[in-house]
């Protein structure tokens, strides 16, 4: 006997389990039972599992018969004609949704040409196995599956026109690059999805070689002069809000220019940027520390008498802004209003971002690197034609990657643009390779898209065969002016006394367990020692007792609590973190005994 489950729930018995699973799947195609019903005899467990319930992912497959699709070539012409809807289809028992469950019994072909009379069904379109991002890239069916999903994450963080409308909102932290094109290699769902109207990459000549050794491991080589014309020229744009919030007693906050009474006053100069609603205007050139909106607000923490003269309460000056590390032009400004009523004030400000060493760069194969070197276009090397490469790979990114789709589009970019059209990249039912070599050769160049490039610097013929084409790069929101981070000088924790942590605090970097065995080991022990006294004391000791002591900076005497003023106290340097540790011994009842002198 057969245990039957719906949904999960054990319902009975039976003992035609088989003849029941055949029976829901006929009654399904002949539309005498919902679409939505899926079942399987799981023979391992002796089960029937009917599966009725919302929220279960499915699947669109052609039903196939004695090795033969039921969709025929007329289904498709009366369903371009609009005679015949899916909704059809799928009524006539010619196309069905399958779950999981039921799709484990099922033989599905890839293509018609596969079909056999084993197979049960088949794809509608080889492109529904990879998924509607994957389709975005061109002979994805050509690479490593897992350099495919790196891809398609790169296509997420490149940056370009994200929005129409980009110069009326006030999004956080956006990249937007102004140059970009519509990839001469595309596949079909960038017309199906409009994909073509926020591009998010430039058509480039890419040689690969390697260069001077400025393209070692994921480096990239750029052309300066490119960059210099405006290639993958970006901007980087940060909003910064504020509101005049109420507070109870009927006090708020005032956007305007601080009075020189006001608590916390800066300087007459800090404000000079601001006009006279104390808002910065549109144009205007800031840099870090510069005020950028005055603001004035009443002390809601007061813990000093000074705040308050005479009964009457003193402002204190709350101004936004600029970050420390950043700059810019003021992009945009908006006064408006919160739901509360509120005046509220958005400032943006536009950074420039050419392209620097560190950025990082990003293809459709998933080959991400970073600019090792930018170099001008007399440096760089030129085929016979004079054509001067924009970027320069290394060829060694490519043998392990297995990312073969890559060389196919930068062939299918040369191809396109010399004969100026567009290259069909679709995966599996694109333009095929044989056929670009073809084309490519009767353009007079050779099939496999490889030339003669001469050396700028000295004139000479490269002995090798460079691969030379166009491909789509796009550059990554991994920039290296946003990501840069250093301290000379900066706040410090309270506690510790050690510098605070993050790159908005003006914070250092840590140096790690990892980073020290480093100076250890190549014998910088100045420079390991400098990093370690961040948070250098110096502290008075004890020399009988060897308990940190009392000191008298100004008489420069000092007196052990224990053992009173007779004692010579001895002054150390140790880290602030090793004195707290002491005081917090001394609190758990413990004796921390520092011998100095000759007792070591």
């Amino acid at each position: 006997m057969s245990l039957v489950f719906v949904d999960g729930k054990l319902v009975g018995k039976t003992n035609k389990a088989v003849e029941i699973a055949k029976s829901i799947i006929e009654d399904r195609r002949n539309n005498k039972i919902s679409q939505n019903v899926n079942v399987r005899y799981r023979e391992d467990i002796d089960s029937l599992l009917v599966n009725t319930e919302g929220g279960r992912l499915t699947r669109a497959l052609i039903v196939v018969r004695d090795g033969k699709p039921l969709i025929t070539n007329e289904d498709i012409d009366l369903l371009k004609q609009g005679r015949v809807t899916w909704d059809n289809l799928v009524e006539q028992g010619k196309i069905e949704y399958l779950d999981a469950d039921e799709e484990e019994d099922t033989y599905i072909a890839i293509e018609e040409k596969d079909l056999t009379k084993e197979h049960t069904h088949l794809e509608i379109s080889p492109l529904s196995v990879i998924g509607l991002q994957a389709t975005m890239l061109p002979f994805v069916n050509h690479n490593n599956a897992h350099r495919s999903v790196i891809a398609i994450k790169s296509v997420q963080q490149g940056v370009g026109i994200y929005s129409s409308n980009y110069k009326i909102r006030m999004d956080n932290d956006i990249i937007v690059a102004y140059d970009q094109e519509k990839p001469i290699v595309k596949t079909r769902i960038y017309e199906e999805e409009n994909i073509k109207a926020h591009p998010i990459g430039k058509n480039i000549v890419v040689a690969v070689m390697s260069y001077l050794g400025y393209n070692m491991d994921d480096a990239i080589i750029i052309n300066k002069s490119s960059v210099e014309r405006g290639l993958f020229r970006s901007s980087f744009f940060r909003p910064y809000k504020v509101a005049e919030l109420h507070y109870v007693g009927g006090q708020k906050d005032e956007i305007r220019i601080p009075d020189k009474d006001v608590i916390d006053y800066k300087s007459e100069e800090a404000y000079n940027l601001l006009d006279e609603d104390g808002i910065v205007s549109p144009g205007t050139y800031v840099e870090g520390g510069d005020v950028i909106i005055g603001k004035v607000s009443p002390p809601r923490f007061v813990s000093s008498i000074d705040k308050f003269r005479l009964g009457i309460q003193k402002r204190i000056e709350t101004s936004v802004e600029c970050r420390q590390t950043e700059y810019g032009v003021v992009d945009n400004v908006f006064v408006s209003s919160t739901s509360e009523g509120n005046k509220y004030v958005s400032v943006k400000i536009r950074e420039d971002l050419p392209v620097e060493i560190g950025d990082k760069f990003g293809t459709r194969s998933g080959q991400k690197g970073v600019v090792g070197m930018l170099l001008r276009q007399e440096d760089m090397p030129f085929t016979q034609s004079g054509i001067v490469p924009d970027l320069i790979f290394s060829p060694y990114s490519i043998p392990s990657r297995m990312t073969m789709g890559f060389l196919l589009e930068m062939m299918g970019g040369k191809l396109g643009a010399l004969g100026g059209r567009f290259v069909d990249g679709t995966p599996f039912i694109g333009e095929k390779e044989g056929d670009l070599r073809a084309e490519l050769q009767s353009y007079g160049f050779r099939e496999n898209g490889v030339e003669k490039m001469y050396n700028a610097i000295t004139g000479d013929e490269i002995e090798a065969n460079i691969f030379v084409g166009d491909m789509l790069y796009t550059r990554l929101k991994h920039v290296v002016t946003n990501k840069v981070q250093w301290r000379a000088k900066g706040p410090v924790q309270l506690l510790t006394r050690q510098p605070t942590e993050g790159k908005s605090k003006r914070g250092g970097l840590r140096l790690g367990e990892m980073e020290k065995d480093c100076f250890i080991a190549y014998g910088a022990a100045l420079a390991l020692k400098e990093r370690f006294d961040s948070d250098k004391v110096t502290i008075p000791v004890c020399s009988k007792c060897g308990l940190v002591a009392v000191y008298n900076v100004k008489k420069k005497t000092g007196y052990c609590p224990v053992d009173g003023e007779d004692v010579p106290i001895k002054l150390i340097e140790v880290s602030n973190s090793f004195k707290i540790l002491l005081d917090e011994l001394k609190a758990m009842g413990i004796y921390p005994k520092l011998l100095t002198g000759s007792k070591i």
